[in-house]
Order: structure tokens, then C-alpha cells, then sequence
């Protein structure tokens, strides 16, 4: 089966309506744009002419500002539903017993979370092929590049589903989950697709759901040059140790990323203005804290320490400033 039709018959069979691509009518566009390329060349008389007629209506701007606005439709719809998704599944106090008695009026909550969150994944991993293809068809038609300089300007401007700090979180909560239905006995978890390893001391995550693809994050800081410890994701996507992000950013822990100024950049891409929107991701850092155990004791009793001496700084200094001194 040709991925245009497996694509529209994954989008059309979901429970309810989300963003995709036009997928269908990309395609249109660039065989129209083949024609017009190809009738170009017959009254140019230059069979080997390989750039785009003048009149061009992809060139023109047909089909990057319909893709780009598609793209950023679907990587708004992953963001908020993965955040609303893991925030109910890390609910305490009175939340968490408001949903639970909810859940027993709708079905298993557990379950209920995971499958939406399987889904989630899958549509992330299944839209993110369908762009890669449509720019790989452009290229293939244009004789050009255009297309993978579309792809890095759109991680430049963060609707690379693929970036979102969302997709590993819901990949460790999977992890997560099967680890511990598995040492309580229970029945195995709905979604195998995602998986934790270490190779020589390097943790990677990884998901492969569909032959044509497959995501591997490094887990790896690229400041300490350990694994990420209380690991914080920057809007560009690079995974970071939460103390090693605040002294890339020049702030202190206590003052936190969100006091970052929008000139410091990801010591690794060079982005401005990727650190006030970080997010912590808290379900990774339970896996790793499970898996690494040991480094993650001696880490949080070494980090204590910094941790300590920078918060006596900051009062010290916040108390001279209220006395005048």
C-alpha cells in the first residue's frame, strides 16, 4: 500500500478529528508543478533544464505555506493533548482522587491513559514520515534542496513534531508503566514500541513503530557529559541536566529557566530564546532514577550540595539588597 493512502485511512480512522497534512492535495500541487516543469521545457526547447518555470505555482508559495501551517496545526494538537495526558496521569492530592473516581464511571484510568497515550505516539511518528516524504518528493521534483532547508527552518522554528519534549515524555511513561506491570504481575502493557538502553553507559530512548522510521533521543548531556540528571528539554529539543541548563543560561537554580535571558542560546544548536518555554520532564527522570540507580544517588547527594550553596547565595544577596548594602 502506497504511505498517501495508508496515511489517510490511519487519519480518517481515528475517534475524532485531528490536524494532519493535506497529504492528498500536496501531491496535487507537485504534479501539477511537474507538468508545468515539463511543458516549460518543451517550449524552452532545453531538455536539460533543471529549475522551475516562472510561473510556478509550488515556487510561488503554494506548497510550503499550506505544509507549514499544517505542521504547526499538528504539532499544537500532540503538545497540548501529551500535556493535559501526563499531567493527569502525575495528579496528586485531590486531583488524583477526583479523576480516579471519575475513571470508575469510564473504564480503567490506567489503561485509559495509556491507550490515548499510544495513540499519541503514533500519530506523532506517522505524520512526522508523511513530511519527511512530501520534502523528499519536492526535492525529487525541483532537483533542489529546498526541501531539507524547509525541514531545518521548520525545527528552527520548533514545529518539528519530532523535537517535542511531549513525544520522550510519553515514551518514558510507557517504559514506566510496562517495567512496573511487569514486577506487579499484571497483564503486559498495550504499547512495546518504545525501549531504554544503555550501550557502554550511554542511556538512549528509542520508539519504532513503522519500518521507515525510527526515533532515537540521546539521553547523554552534552554539558557534563553524563547522563541527564533531572533532565529539562529546551523549546530547540536538546535534552539538558536541569543544573548544567541554568548555568548555560547564567541563572541560578532558585531564579529557574524562566529567568533566562533571551539572548542566551542552546550551548549545542546556537538557538536564541529556547530556555523560558523548557519543560522538566519528570517521567524520564523517573525512569533513569529506576534504571541508573546508583549514579542517581551519588548525583543528588553531589547536586545537593551546589544546590545548597547557591540558594545561601541568593538570599545573602536578595537580604543585602533590601538593607541597602
Amino acid at each position: 500500500m502506497k504511505f498517501c493512502k495508508k496515511y489517510q485511512e490511519y487519519m480518517q480512522g481515528q475517534r475524532e478529528e485531528l490536524p494532519g497534512l493535506g497529504f492528498k492535495n500536496l501531491k496535487k500541487t507537485l504534479k501539477k508543478c511537474r507538468k508545468d516543469f515539463e511543458s516549460h521545457q518543451e517550449l524552452s526547447g532545453s531538455a536539460d533544464a533543471k529549475s522551475c518555470p516562472n510561473q510556478c505555482p509550488v515556487c510561488d508559495g503554494t506548497f510550503f505555506p499550506s505544509l507549514l501551517k499544517e505542521m504547526s496545526a499538528v504539532v499544537g494538537c500532540f503538545n497540548e493533548r501529551a500535556q493535559k495526558l501526563l499531567e493527569m496521569h502525575l495528579a496528586s492530592g485531590f486531583k488524583k482522587y477526583f479523576l480516579w473516581f471519575k475513571g470508575k464511571f469510564q473504564g480503567n484510568h490506567v489503561a485509559l491513559i495509556q491507550l490515548e497515550g499510544k495513540d499519541l505516539v503514533t500519530y506523532a511518528l506517522i505524520n512526522a514520515i508523511a513530511v519527511r516524504k512530501i520534502l523528499k518528493k519536492y526535492d525529487k521534483i525541483h532537483y533542489s534542496k529546498q526541501g531539507q532547508a524547509f525541514k531545518a527552518e521548520a525545527q528552527r522554528m520548533h514545529i518539528e513534531i519530532l523535537q517535542s519534549p511531549w513525544l520522550c515524555e510519553l515514551m518514558a511513561y510507557h517504559i514506566n508503566l510496562r517495567e512496573t506491570q511487569v514486577k506487579s504481575r499484571r497483564a503486559p502493557a498495550l504499547f512495546e514500541g518504545c525501549s531504554l538502553t544503555i550501550d557502554d553507559g550511554k542511556p538512549s530512548l528509542s520508539c519504532e513503530l513503522f519500518d521507515s522510521i525510527k526515533l532515537d533521543i540521546d539521553l547523554t548531556c552534552s554539558i557534563c557529559l553524563d547522563t541527564v540528571f533531572d533532565p529539562v528539554s529546551l523549546t530547540c529539543g536538546h535534552i539538558f541536566c536541569y543544573f548544567c541548563a541554568c548555568s548555560a543560561a547564567s541563572v541560578t537554580i532558585v531564579d529557574g529557566l524562566k529567568a533566562a535571558e533571551p539572548k542566551e542560546k542552546c550551548p549545542l544548536c546556537r538557538q536564541a530564546r529556547v530556555y523560558e518555554g523548557a519543560v522538566h520532564l519528570d517521567e524520564l527522570n523517573l525512569l533513569l532514577s529506576r534504571r541508573c540507580h546508583e549514579y542517581w544517588e551519588e548525583r543528588l547527594k553531589s547536586e545537593r550540595i551546589d544546590r545548597l550553596r547557591q540558594a545561601k547565595e541568593h538570599w545573602e544577596n536578595q537580604c543585602r539588597a533590601l538593607m541597602g548594602v
